[in-house]
């Protein structure tokens, strides 16, 4: 007998060709999909049914996606979501990601990106549900609450990228965390703009992580990243 858990996900989506293919496509790659075609059922499903991810279309009627993420995020603060849009403004994608969003997604997408996205927010949130508190010299790193604490100072909040690439380097330290490797799994590609990004955030760690001067994050030019301690 076949026993493999299948991951719940929840579709809004209030076009009705669209969102049987969507919930068609991810049934073959042997999810379990709730099909909700309006704001207010979406959010009636999520409280009785509890899935593991949301898939939010964000013009929808009786309740907009954006609207729905909010009421979501009031009760559960890490549960994935990702939105999809029609809408191209970055003014929308920039509120899609501050209400709480995980992932973006612009009509019309292939359901092979839809796919590996899902899978990759599902993967990490695998990792921070089975992630125990870590130390790095003398800080004590949450990664589920996504905190760094140095001795018995205040409490420091990370944000969701910066726990992730953290918590990829101290599972890798003193070996190089592969550039290329990094930015695929926490930015979904390589390019320049994303390697400028990553840059960005490592240079934020090394300011937070700066009271302990035991602790490096070395740039092996052409490679990686690599965290001493």
């Amino acid at each position: 007998m076949n026993t493999q858990h299948k991951t719940t996900i929840l579709l809004a989506e209030d076009e009705p060709a669209l969102g049987q293919i969507i919930k068609e496509s991810l049934e073959t790659r042997n999810f379990n999909v709730l099909l909700c075609k309006d704001g207010e059922k979406a959010l009636a499903t999520y409280k009785s049914e509890q899935p593991e991810l949301l898939v939010l279309d964000v013009m929808m009627p009786k309740k907009d996606g954006f609207t729905l993420a909010k009421d979501v995020r009031a009760i559960d603060n890490n549960i994935p979501i990702i939105f999809l849009t029609a809408k191209s403004q970055t003014q929308d994608v920039v509120e899609g990601f501050t209400i709480g969003g995980n992932d973006y997604l612009k009509k019309p997408f292939s359901m092979e990106e839809l796919i590996v996205r899902i899978n990759n927010l599902l993967q990490r949130t695998v990792i921070q549900k089975t992630s125990e508190i870590l130390k790095i010299s003398h800080f004590t790193f949450d990664f589920p609450k996504q905190t760094l604490q140095y001795k018995n100072e205040e409490t420091n909040q990370l944000t969701h990228r910066e726990a992730h690439l953290l918590f990829h380097l101290i599972k890798n330290k003193n070996q190089v965390l592969d550039r290329s490797l990094i930015l695929t799994k926490l930015w979904g590609n390589d390019d320049f703009f994303s390697a400028r990004s990553m840059d960005v955030f490592i240079s934020k760690l090394r300011k937070k992580l700066k009271q302990d001067d035991t602790i490096q994050i070395i740039n092996v030019r052409g490679f990686g990243y690599k965290l001493v301690y």
